[in-house]
């Protein structure tokens, strides 16, 4: 038996393991690393979060990962060289983590790695006959397995892809492996850049699971930012979006996308909301003399809106659920107050009360899907009507 083997065999075979789970999403504001002990498999799996923190990027990462983000026409030089150099700047931000904590290489047992999504490709998206669904994160596991010594399980969507999925998201398996409930139904919202949420009805039943993209999330209202002030990266505390005003017409224009009328799941990202996309909306409702406030609170509210209405549209016939919110659109209180006034009598939580830290749950959901390619596959979660292959995922990498 090869060495390696032997060492994922001895991994597999401790009561618990050590996984680093990184998250780099389409906000671009940093790497999310979470340090996860993992105990048990499927729905018998345990976590305990032992150290998180999200770093962030600098100015010269986020340049260059925007020169190729969401774009169809890039530098094809420039993607190729930035693929092992993501891999080895997430490694050596994971060696400062470990220095900080003072832990060392072998106190942890594999890194679980999402790379950074640089275009997410669904085939109702491209519409091109030849070719299936699509999705490309880089950031390459190799050089993180080797800058930081630890074995490296990454690139987890392309597996979901094989398999008849989209790619995204992928936050419904650890969703229903950890937060899935016999007392109450669930929704599992998170507001990143595209905002999603998970389905757990309290039946527990795979085949009514599912996970859908909603829409923007944060996603316009920060490139809006940091267009017009480039020394800012968000609307901290919604100070721009408070001080204006929501055009309606604006707002019905953002509104009028295909996408929104898709049944559920689906997925989406920047590749679709972005900057071009608020430029056309505001040509057709001819509000293209807005003031930057004004667009920022009518903004804020596409993204409530649309929140609301997928969550209105999931629990229709349904009195009694609740929503545990996380990512970073619940640091928006404008936005986090239109989805709550929406929702009367409905219980707005974070997972914080289900002890993971909201800044932390996609990171650690891609520790649970290590942990399940490593340990799992005895209670394996499908759900095929909503396009949720019961696959591993993640491609190993060894770091000598």
């Amino acid at each position: 038996m090869h060495h390696h083997i032997q060492q994922l065999y001895n991994i597999a075979t401790k009561p618990g393991r050590r996984v680093i789970g990184l998250m780099s999403g389409t906000s671009l504001d940093g790497l999310d690393v979470a340090l996860c002990e993992l105990t048990g498999a499927g729905l018998n799996t345990a976590i305990k979060v032992l150290q998180f923190t999200t770093v962030d990027y600098n100015a010269d990462y986020k340049q260059r990962v925007k020169a190729v983000f969401s774009k169809r026409e890039v530098d094809l030089q420039a993607i190729t060289l930035l693929n092992p150099w993501i891999g080895i700047e997430h490694g050596r931000i994971i060696n400062q983590c470990l220095a900080k904590w003072q832990l060392t290489v072998s106190d942890v047992d594999v890194i679980a790695s999402h790379g950074q999504t640089i275009f997410h490709c669904p085939k109702r998206q491209h519409n091109l006959i030849d070719y299936g669904n699509a999705t490309l994160q880089i950031g390459d596991g190799d050089h993180l397995a080797v800058t930081t010594g630890i074995i490296t399980l990454s690139d987890f969507r392309q597996k979901h892809i094989a398999a008849g999925g989209e790619g995204a998201p992928l936050a419904v398996y650890g969703d229903y492996l950890l937060f899935s409930s016999e007392h109450e139904n669930r929704i599992m919202l998170n507001i990143g850049g595209i905002a999603n949420f998970t389905w757990l009805p309290k039946t527990r039943d795979a085949e009514a699971v599912f996970s859908t993209d909603i829409g923007p999330g944060n996603t316009i209202m920060d490139a809006f930012i940091q267009q017009h002030y480039p020394e800012q990266y968000f609307d901290a505390d919604a100070k721009l979006a408070k001080a204006g005003v929501v055009s309606e017409p604006l707002l019905e224009a953002l509104k009028q996308d295909d996408f929104f009328a898709l049944g559920f799941p689906k997925t989406t990202g920047p590749e679709v909301f972005n900057l071009a996309y608020l430029a056309k909306a505001q040509q057709q409702s001819d509000t293209t003399s807005l003031n930057p406030a004004d667009v920022m609170a009518t903004l804020n509210r596409f993204s409530a809106d649309m929140i609301i209405s997928a969550i209105a549209r999931t629990t229709a016939q349904l009195n009694n659920f609740v929503i545990y919110a996380s990512g970073g659109g619940i640091h928006n209180p404008l936005l986090m107050s239109q989805i709550k006034a929406a929702l009367p009598g409905v219980d707005i939580k974070t997972t914080a009360d289900l002890g993971i830290n909201p800044d932390a749950k996609e990171a650690v959901l891609f520790a649970v899907l290590a942990n399940e390619c490593l340990v799992g596959g005895k209670q394996q979660f499908s759900n095929a009507r909503e396009g949720i292959p019961g696959v591993s995922m993640g491609k190993i990498s060894f770091s000598d």
